[in-house]
């Protein structure tokens, strides 16, 4: 039998609720973005990794809607971003500026990337999925009052530096922000939590 695309979607999010029952004790519009997380994923310990600072969804929902630039740490993030929406998206980690830049500084190409960013974009939409690097340099921005980001997505995945990014970005009571806590994360978490937003706008 075969299943359309849009079937195969409302079933799983069906026998997703259905999983989380009452656990979930949030707001339905976080729940919303959690469930595409767990959807991205198969993997439901992000009903209970993913923080929300205080109405960050309405704040999302507003910096979009004024047509706020996102601002990705990796070209696969980016490129999973849902683009029905008038949104510039922006990722400058293998340009050739970039490349030089971390070469001559010996940086990650993730920090060169932000950097570019913030000059540019001082208060656009920051999603990090891979770089914890790229997540600790923006935070040392936002300290240093050369950011103010709309919003910042930091669920960077792995073992070196990840937790701690993630705790620093969480120190940031000033900013919008939604955190996988723990070392899970990645890309596709990022990209479901933008698109979980987006497509409530």
């Amino acid at each position: 039998m075969i299943i359309k695309p849009d079937e195969i979607e409302r079933e799983s999010m069906r026998i997703i609720q259905g999983i989380i029952g009452s656990r979930y004790t949030g707001s339905e519009e976080n729940l919303r973005v959690i469930k595409r997380v767990i959807h991205a994923t198969a993997d439901f310990d992000f009903l209970d990794n993913l923080y929300f600072s205080d109405n960050v969804i309405h704040k999302a929902h507003e910096a979009l809607r004024e047509q706020r630039v996102i601002i990705t740490d990796t070209l696969m993030l980016k490129s999973g971003i849902s683009k029905n929406y008038d949104i510039n998206i922006i990722c400058h980690v293998n340009d050739k500026e970039t490349h030089e830049n971390a070469k001559s500084r010996s940086l990650t190409r993730a920090i060169i990337n932000i950097e570019r960013a913030v000059k540019d974009f001082p208060e656009a939409v920051y999603a990090i999925g891979n770089s914890p690097t790229a997540l600790i340099r923006l935070c040392e921005l936002v300290h240093e009052g050369k950011a103010k980001p709309a919003l910042v997505i930091g669920v960077p995945v792995g073992f070196v530096n990840v937790i701690e990014s993630k705790e620093l970005l969480y120190s940031l009571s000033s900013i919008p922000r939604i955190i996988a806590r723990g070392n899970k994360g990645g890309s596709p978490v990022a990209c479901a939590i933008v698109n979980a937003i987006l497509y409530t706008l």
